[in-house]
């Protein structure tokens, strides 16, 4: 089941992501790589590895150190919102459809 990934998770790969593109831009720049398509995918590419990576340390720490995260089913909250959404508004289709 998916799960939504923890605060942590997301303030820090975020952060990964933002430090890695700026020193990645640089050191491609220092380099002598123009910018262009080929830069601006390879720099993003990385970056989304090591924030990926970043992500996966991170699980993996909380899963070591015993902090539980609550799994959150997106099937249920979507069943719950069909129900009480769409219900009232099939509900009224059939009456109307039934006059």
């Amino acid at each position: 089941m998916f799960t939504l990934p923890s605060l942590w998770n997301l303030i820090i790969s975020t952060l990964v992501f933002i430090i890695a593109d700026k020193y990645l831009r640089i050191y491609l720049e220092s380099r002598g790589l123009t910018k262009g398509i080929l830069r601006g995918t390879l720099i993003f590419a990385v970056a989304y590895l090591l924030s990926w990576g970043s992500e996966e340390m991170i699980d993996w720490t909380e899963h070591k150190i015993g902090v539980s995260q609550p799994a959150i089913q997106t099937t249920d909250y979507l069943q719950q919102l069909l129900n009480t959404v769409a219900a009232p508004v099939l509900k009224e289709t059939n009456e109307q459809g039934s006059k």
